[in-house]
């Protein structure tokens, strides 16, 4: 049963920067612009912003850890979160099966995760935190180094990635002891960073 991520305060914060973010970059012409580089329709495009940005505040349990009865100080459920794991997991594995040069795009999410697992920073009772133009410049980079011909997916894949493995697959013990039931991939602290990623790595790119 998809259970809703705690502190609602900051995930409300997060979830208005994002959409007003989201609203500057539709009203540019950006985002169209950045998944039509990838390959998406357009006519898919309001969609996918849609369920990424509602999924923002909706986990999926995982897994559960010791006595929900006395969790103590650490997360007693493991969720994945729609909007900053599923959505783009999802679309980056599509990327990867139409040919975004996958040997070397997995090489880029390699890269992109060892930088952002060493600069993403914990924030306690919302998640891991993410510098958001830092990721996006070392896909962006790694796309127009190793891949030129297919930069914009590989970007995209190697930033959204590369951002959830480095910051949260990689921290889960720190995750876990944050603060809250709900210690959840790709929420709250690292939503914003993987959702910004994406569409910077292809605008760079």
């Amino acid at each position: 049963m998809p259970v809703q991520s705690p502190e609602r305060s900051p995930i409300i914060i997060l979830f208005t920067l994002a959409l007003v973010l989201t609203v500057a970059l539709l009203e540019l012409g950006l985002i169209a612009y950045a998944y039509e580089r990838v390959g998406i329709d357009s006519r898919y495009l309001i969609s996918l912003l849609a369920l990424s940005l509602m999924g923002s505040g909706l986990n999926l349990p995982v897994a559960r850890f010791g006595d929900e009865r006395d969790p103590g100080r650490a997360a007693n459920i493991l969720a994945v979160n729609v909007g900053g794991a599923v959505i783009p997991s999802g679309l980056s594995a599509y990327l990867l099966l139409r040919g975004a040069a996958p040997l070397t795009a997995l090489l880029g999410v390699g890269v992109v995760a060892a930088v952002v697992h060493r600069i993403a920073r914990p924030l306690p009772g919302i998640g891991i935190a993410v510098p958001v133009i830092v990721p996006p410049l070392i896909a962006a980079g790694s796309g127009l180094l190793l891949a030129p011909a297919a930069a914009p997916a590989f970007a995209y894949v190697a930033g959204s990635l590369g951002t959830l493995i480095g910051a949260d697959l990689t921290n889960l013990g720190t995750l876990r002891r944050l603060g809250g039931p709900v210690a959840s991939i790709g929420g709250a602290g690292t939503f914003d960073g993987i959702f910004v990623t994406g569409i910077l790595a292809v605008l760079l790119a």
